[in-house]
């Protein structure tokens, strides 16, 4: 097997080979089809987030097929289709090795079959990108059909949020600088998008989300939300903001972090995706094409997600 190895901070990913690995009592081996990529991944080699093994194979975001079963797994066979979503004991991509490979580890209690009708990209998306605006836009905002909600930033978060907030019932706005996305997010149900999340103000929305996180954004956010209104903090544009304490206490509004998705979160975007109702924006790269894609993730301006493509 070929994978990119994460070897430190201020580092390049190594390119290695190294024998196939073998399934334990409750893993598989999954030949990934698709493995997407996160911010997390890229603060990982500028050292802003540390991850507890090194070295480490990154990835958290991985679709692909069974290719080899241990001893004492049930329910999946070789050829099966699913996703990694990982958990805190098992957390690839963090503290044990993940897709950035063409094969990897994976236990049993870790793996959702992939419906036939979405796509290992997609799968891929779903798993981290998915569940995590899901978390944010519908389990942290406790969003309920008929809600009124800001959506701040429209990035492949962003735009995945929005998409599942207009799919529950909720009227949606967007505050997002980047004209160039602003037709997408309409098409998927967005209502009017503003380029300052402070010119959402008039509205007097239930619930922002910032899924920029720039410091800016969450103070306009908790200046723009109406009074007893809630702001969910996702992004992590940087890693700290000022913000008016008067207004947060006068108002008065709830500020609250989200981070991930619940433990159903990602059958719930995949059961949306198995139906056509929603599709995460995304451009696939190939296995080669890792390094020099996590520096453009880097430098900003992609829309939806990158995907890479191990054994495609």
């Amino acid at each position: 097997m070929r994978a990119w190895r994460f070897v430190g901070a201020h580092q390049p990913l190594q390119l290695i080979e190294r024998p196939d690995p073998v399934p334990g009592p409750g893993f598989i081996v999954l030949d990934v089809q698709a493995a997407g990529m996160c911010h997390s991944d890229v603060g990982f080699l500028d050292g802003v987030i540390a991850p507890p093994t090194v070295p480490l194979v990154l990835g958290h975001e991985t679709a692909g097929i069974v290719s080899r079963v241990g001893p004492d797994v049930d329910g999946l066979s070789v050829g099966d289709r699913v996703v990694f979503a990982g958990d805190e004991a098992y957390a690839a991509g963090w503290t044990a090795d993940g897709g950035f490979a063409t094969k990897c580890l994976a236990p049993v209690t870790s793996l959702i079959r992939l419906p036939d009708s979405v796509s290992f990209i997609q799968g891929a998306a779903a798993v981290d990108a998915g569940a995590t605006s899901y978390g944010g836009a519908v389990h942290s905002a406790g969003l309920k059909s008929g809600d009124r909600i800001g959506i701040v930033g429209l990035g492949g978060l962003g735009m995945t949020g929005a998409r599942l907030a207009f799919l529950l019932g909720a009227e949606v706005y967007a505050a997002e600088p980047r004209r160039e996305t602003w037709s997408l997010a309409k098409e998927r149900g967005v209502i009017d998008i503003v380029e300052d999340v402070l010119e959402l103000a008039p509205l007097q929305l239930d619930t922002i989300v910032d899924f920029a996180g720039f410091g800016t954004t969450t103070a306009g956010a908790i200046s723009a939300v109406r009074p007893g209104g809630l702001v969910v903090q996702v992004g992590l544009g940087r890693n700290e903001a000022t913000i008016s304490t008067a207004e947060l206490t006068s108002k008065p509004v709830t500020l609250k972090g989200s981070r991930g998705g619940p433990p159903h979160a990602i059958k719930a975007v995949l059961d949306f995706m198995a139906d056509g109702r929603l599709e995460i924006p995304a451009t696939t790269v190939g296995f080669e094409e890792i390094p020099a894609s996590l520096d453009r993730l880097r430098e900003g301006g992609v829309v939806g997600r990158l995907v890479a493509t191990p054994n495609g």
